[in-house]
This record gives C-alpha cells, structure tokens and sequence, in this order.
C-alpha cells in the first residue's frame, strides 16, 4: 500500500497557511504560487485518472479561495494515486505509465515543499 500521508499532510500545512495569511501576503505572490501548484497537482491527478483525456485547468476563483483549491487539487491527487497504486498493486496497472505512482507521490511532496518554502 502506498503511503500518501507525506502528501497530504504537506498540502493541509500549506492550506492551512494560505488561508490564514493577510490580503497583503496573498496579494504578493502566495495566492498566485497557491493557485499555480493546485493547478500543477490537478493536471496530475487528471492524467493519472483519465490519461487519455486532455485535462482542464483549474479556474483562479480569486485569492481567498487559494488555500481550499490547493486542498481539493492536493487531495484528488493522493485518490488518485491511492487508487493508481491498488490498480498496480492487483496487476491491473497500466503498463505503459510513464510515472510509477511512488515516484509521481515524491514528485508532488517535492513540489508543496517547494511552494511553501516561498510562501
């Protein structure tokens, strides 16, 4: 079974932050960072999902929102790779992934670490 807890509990801290910072700190870059990694995490969860559909963006639904889209985009991703690693994990894997489910999970750790240390 995969591990998810890094993940999930890396987006919760940074939600948790995005949503208790000042208009000034949002209006500065955190809420333009926030909504530029929930998009980045949603476009993975879309194509570890339905790989053979062109994922959509997730929409700016302004500053304030920030903090609770990167929770969603963060949660739908460790389904995902929840869901991905028990497909593999029973042998009904997609052979030709081009991420292992493991590496795509470090992957995203990476990225809200990153996020969060410029926020």
């Amino acid at each position: 079974m995969l591990d998810v807890t890094p993940l999930q509990t890396a987006v919760d801290a940074l939600a948790d932050r995005l949503r208790s910072l000042p208009q000034s700190r949002l209006g500065q870059g955190a809420a333009g960072e926030a909504l530029a990694l929930a998009r980045h995490l949603a476009i993975r969860a879309q194509l570890i999902e339905r790989p053979e559909e062109p994922p959509y963006e997730l929409p700016d639904a302004g500053m304030f929102a920030a903090g609770d889209q990167l929770a969603v985009a963060g949660h739908d991703l460790v389904e995902a790779l929840r869901a991905a690693a028990v497909r593999m994990a029973d042998g009904a894997g997609d052979s030709d992934a081009k991420v292992a489910p493991a590496e795509e999970l470090a992957e995203a750790v990476r990225c809200v670490r990153a996020t969060a240390a410029r926020c």
